[in-house]
């Protein structure tokens, strides 16, 4: 699946020539196939909604006898043709797919950052060649101030053996700089990867541009409890994405129809993923790649544009129905 994906995004980046845009244009093709299984989620729901007073009265006229209440719900879904899992549909086909995405955009990127290593390493003095999109200067590293436009060693750390093994074969070892040149294949097997990725930071630390790219601003770090930020001095981007990430993911779920609650704890737990699901986008996009973050931006924005869509095509088209049986009536 992962090299499926990849291929896809391959194939339009050479047509495209730029990563960023690719990734929009994928993403773009990913939701138009799953338009029609979204289309049927939002008719499901729209059932699900009107059907609410029936389901509460069920509710509270059987609260005290749970079998009832089950049997007399079960024939209201048969008599209303609706179902209360198909609304779920779209999101169980859209999880994998994220998750594929995910995982190729992990490794993916990963492939990436070990070249930009190589290449710096093999030209100490000039700065690698970076996929960059807009304000993002490399699209394999976070959108953020607070990331360096170069891989740093937590960057190098995650990146698993396979991945170092398919760029470091002994004829590129070879043309390393002092103690690397010693490397083997085995020095990246799972066992004493951790001791190579050291070795290759500490030449990595050597090298001037290198120290210069992943050093932060002076005066420009902030202590939380917890944690602490600095502002880089070669930053890769402003921050935009995973903001917008959190916005877009806030604006979908309030124009996505929502069944009313029929409980108080109901009530709570909406409100509850109401804004887990924006600051959960945050927290991913900012400390995850720009290429991924780019990805959910932009699938989120097109969801956005298809849910009004086709919320304002069922409303003319409920209206019209009802003005049809108004005027069958009337006759």
């Amino acid at each position: 699946m992962n090299e499926f994906l990849t291929g896809i995004i391959g194939w339009i980046y050479s047509v495209l020539g730029n990563y960023g845009w690719s990734i929009m244009v994928f993403t773009l093709l990913i939701r138009m196939v799953l338009m029609p299984f979204d289309y049927k989620s939002r008719v499901s729901m729209r059932r699900m909604s009107k059907v609410q007073p029936k389901m509460a009265a069920l509710q509270k006229k059987y609260a005290k006898d749970q079998a009832k209440l089950n049997q007399k719900m079960s024939e209201l879904y048969k008599e209303e043709h609706v179902s209360p899992l198909s609304g779920c549909l779209p999101m169980l086909l859209s999880y994998p797919i994220l998750i594929a995405m995910f995982t190729a955009m992990r490794s993916f990127a990963n492939q990436q950052v070990v070249q930009q290593i190589l290449e710096i390493l093999q030209k100490p003095d000039v700065m690698p060649a970076f996929d960059s999109w807009l304000w993002v200067r490399n699209l394999w590293m976070p959108d953020s101030p607070f990331a360096s436009v170069l891989p740093d060693f937590n960057t190098l750390r995650m990146i698993p053996s396979d991945v170092w093994v398919k760029y470091f074969t002994p004829e590129v070892i070879a043309t390393l700089p002092g103690e690397l040149s010693a490397l083997t294949v085995d020095s990246f097997a799972g066992n004493v990867l951790n001791d190579t990725i050291t070795k290759i930071n500490a030449v990595l630390q050597a090298l001037p541009l290198y120290q210069e790219g992943t050093s932060s601003l002076p005066g420009w770090t902030f202590n939380l409890m917890i944690t602490s930020f600095s502002i880089m001095r070669e930053y890769n981007g402003l921050f935009l994405l995973p903001i917008l990430s959190a916005v877009s993911q806030l604006a979908m779920t309030k124009i996505t129809p929502q069944q009313a609650p029929t409980d108080p704890k109901q009530a709570s737990t909406g409100k509850f993923m109401t804004w887990f699901f924006p600051l959960f986008s945050l927290w991913l996009c900012c400390s995850y790649n720009g290429a991924f973050a780019l990805y959910w931006v932009t699938s989120n924005l097109i969801a956005i544009v298809q849910t009004y869509a086709i919320n304002k095509y069922l409303d003319k088209k409920e209206q019209h129905e009802e003005a049809m049986k108004l005027e069958v009536s009337g006759k």
